[in-house]
């Protein structure tokens, strides 16, 4: 597995979270306070998050960060 591969599969872990939550991108990234453009090149494997939002990330969406650093 690559780098592109890791970033396509964490979006999509991140997208997966984020719909569980019923909240649209523009929602979580005002929660966020980051772009809705900048997450959504997160969901789409365009742009890497460093580990300190991740953790943030996860606990906005009220999930493990486990569940979005999945790789299988």
């Amino acid at each position: 597995m690559n780098k592109d591969d890791l970033l396509k599969k964490f979006g999509k872990n991140v997208k997966i979270e984020r719909v569980k939550k019923d909240l649209t991108q523009e929602q979580l990234a005002e929660i966020m306070n980051i772009s809705q453009t900048y997450l959504s090149s997160i969901e789409l494997g365009k742009e890497n998050m460093s580990l300190g939002k991740i953790l943030e990330l996860a606990q906005f969406l009220d999930t493990d960060i486990e569940n979005l650093l999945n790789f299988k």
